[in-house]
């Protein structure tokens, strides 16, 4: 069994809880040790975010966050060298990373080559938010046989035959977007998004997990009944910029998001 299904295999227990982070933010060298710290916390799995200067789905926060990263010199390359290191420290062995980024620097790089560069340094999955599942036969064709998992995003106002769609073509999950705009924003929640997540529920055959605008263990209570797991990023990231102990806070907030995922009890 890969990372992926084995993590998606405890979902029955509690929501998992899935941090995320920009790749070189606040500086180069302190994405390693935030990510190894949240494994480490209990983070189920972790997004780690390619910085773009473009990036159409970020609200300010992580905006603000791939410029300050590209400022200080992380490229695509920069990226995969990231979870490189993190695969060396034993308790990451077992945490699924997951690299969030646009189309443009991917076909900069060359689409075959980044794909078996990213399986080689060990990533598990990968989140394209401008690459809809009708253009993405490329991608999928060369993430089969290296074992990564294709991500689809499934908006608030998708019909119930798109979420079919995308359901079918995101490879073991798809990521349900709380809110109709971009991450950061608030609003996510609310009544309308549990009933979101219970519509996708009543289509996907699939686990499907949710994010943006999830800032908090409330949040984590509310929504995490009604999903496989929860993405947090610009709240974490909010932290991280104006820390002095960025390990330590990491740490805590990773903490604070897993006890209130244990508190939900065990899932149907």
């Amino acid at each position: 069994m890969d990372r992926i299904q084995a993590v998606l295999a405890r979902r029955a227990e509690r929501p998992l809880v899935i941090p995320f982070v920009t790749a070189g933010f606040p500086e180069p060298g302190a994405t390693v040790p935030v990510v190894c710290a949240m494994g480490a916390a209990g983070a189920d799995m972790i997004e780690i975010g390619i910085p773009f200067s473009d990036p159409l789905a970020d609200g300010p926060t992580i905006q603000a966050a791939s410029e300050t990263a590209l400022a200080g010199g992380m490229t695509l390359r920069g990226v995969l060298t990231v979870v490189r290191e993190v695969r060396l420290s034993p308790e990451m062995d077992d945490v699924p990373l997951l690299l969030m980024g646009y189309c443009n620097p991917l076909l900069r790089y060359g689409l075959a080559e980044f794909v078996r560069d990213a399986a080689d340094a060990g990533v598990d999955g990968l989140i394209v938010p401008d690459l809809p599942p009708e253009e993405a036969q490329e991608l999928s064709a060369l993430c089969q046989p290296v074992g990564l998992s294709l991500v689809f995003l499934i908006a608030p106002n998708t019909s119930r035959e798109r979420i079919g769609t995308i359901d079918s073509c995101s490879t073991d999950f798809s990521y349900c977007v709380s809110i109709t705009g971009v991450t950061g924003a608030s609003g996510a929640g609310g009544d309308s998004t549990v009933e979101f997540l219970q519509r996708v529920g009543e289509v996907a055959s699939k686990p499907f997990v949710v994010g943006f605008g999830i800032k908090n263990a409330s949040d984590v209570k509310r929504l995490g009944p009604h999903a496989a797991g929860v993405v947090v990023g610009s709240a974490l990231i909010d932290r991280l910029a104006v820390a002095a102990d960025r390990v330590s806070v990491a740490v805590e907030f990773v903490g604070e998001l897993v006890a209130a995922a244990r508190s939900c009890g065990r899932r149907d």
